[in-house]
């Protein structure tokens, strides 16, 4: 097991090190993640968030590490969600004198969910814990990303606590953006993280970084509940979450498709093939060889998707629905957008996909193409001729 690591003075990293978790409901996982919790001492001691159940040995051995257990006079929940909140109960037992500190909704949920009735202090923003030369202050953070969900700002040493605001699933025995030989990895995951989890919830995020700065909080250090913790590159992950929460896209195409026997994805790479003719930045996906965790990764940043499926049933193919059914609750922003497929009997398939995108928002730049069963030389044109369209209309 890690041994504790010293974040400042008194306040410390005492979670636990997934190194083996692949999937996270739904979302895959491969590079590990981290379930990060940070005890903090003053004359008295706080510990903020703690760890999924399954790892509460891990933690309670860093935490005996600094001090007695039983010494701990908060138990700060940022958030109720059991990655965060799994090993609450049996750190209550070896806690008698810990008071639960949440927001209303963390405390409403943390007894309908464990059916307990702990100790507990509801905090708003602005309040604050005087732990004896450190001072907790709190900042609800309302449905960012459950109704819960608060920051915790260490006044004295600068540092946030934004629970999942800024995370990644990142394993790394390293806990700081620093000590990191390849950060790019760490913003792809950050980047990923946004896009499964907090993408539908954008437009709360700029307002609440503006209270951030009119409540006058000065930040020399963000650590979050999952992987690294920023101390050298705060003004990187805050100018991604700017322009991730605001849309800002990069003029780049994804052309996202599966297909039966070969024709839709035909179709696809004639597409991608006039799109590279005329200089546009485009990425072929097929939607059973990527998971799509990863491919909202992508429609995060990218201006133009251009989805393909053939029809099925008198519908689209079932992992283009699937795709289409979980955007739809990610909301994304500012994408415009063109369907196309193959078909044989009766072509439902761009009409639903168009009408879905419609629904999300995203604009249609023009009709979709069909082509009936296997694309021939003239229909591989119009593909390539629809490419160089969207490219131009850019």
């Amino acid at each position: 097991m890690s041994g504790s690591i010293e974040l400042k003075d008194g306040v410390h990293w005492v979670g636990a090190i997934d190194w083996n978790v692949r999937e996270f409901h739904g979302y895959s996982t491969s590079r590990g993640t981290t379930y990060n919790a940070y005890l903090i001492r003053g004359d008295k001691t706080a510990l903020v968030d703690t760890v999924k159940a399954e790892f509460f040995p891990e933690m309670i051995s860093k935490i005996e590490s600094l001090i007695d257990p039983a010494e701990i006079d908060y138990l700060v929940v940022n958030h109720v969600e059991m990655d965060h909140s799994g090993a609450l109960p049996l750190l209550m037992e070896r806690t008698p004198r810990a008071q639960i500190v949440a927001t209303d909704n963390g405390v409403k949920g943390l007894t309908r969910h464990y059916r307990k009735d702990w100790p507990s202090l509801k905090v708003r923003t602005g309040n604050e814990i005087s732990l004896g030369g450190k001072t907790l202050q709190f900042l609800e953070a309302y449905m960012l990303h459950w109704p819960d969900s608060m920051f915790t700002y260490v006044k004295e040493d600068r540092v946030l606590l934004p629970n999942d605001g800024f995370g990644q699933h990142y394993a790394s025995y390293q806990r700081f953006d620093d000590e990191i030989d390849h950060l790019e990895i760490v913003m792809e995951e950050a980047a990923k993280y946004f896009a499964n989890i907090l993408m539908p919830l954008a437009p709360l995020i700029p307002p609440l970084l503006k209270k951030v700065e009119k409540m006058g909080l000065q930040i020399d250090m963000i650590a979050p509940s999952h992987g690294i913790i920023w101390r050298s590159h705060l003004g990187k992950i805050i100018q991604a979450y700017t322009d991730w929460s605001t849309g800002v896209v990069q003029d780049r195409a994804l052309i996202i498709y599966d297909s039966m026997w070969g024709s839709t994805e035909a179709m696809a790479r004639a597409i991608a093939q006039g799109m590279s003719r005329a200089g546009l930045e485009n990425k072929l996906i097929h939607l059973r060889k990527n998971h799509y965790s990863d491919i909202v990764k992508e429609i995060l940043t990218a201006k133009v998707l251009v989805i393909g499926s053939p029809t099925l049933n008198e519908g689209v193919f079932p992992s283009v629905a699937h795709l289409l059914s979980y955007l739809k609750g990610l909301h994304p922003l500012k994408k415009k957008g063109v369907a196309f497929g193959s078909y044989g009997w009766s072509g439902e398939a761009i009409k639903v996909v168009e009408a879905e995108m419609k629904a999300m928002g995203i604009e249609i730049l023009e009709p979709g193409l069909e082509v009936v069963y296997v694309p021939g030389e003239e229909e591989l044109q119009q593909c390539m001729d629809l490419g160089e369209r969207i490219a131009a209309g850019l």
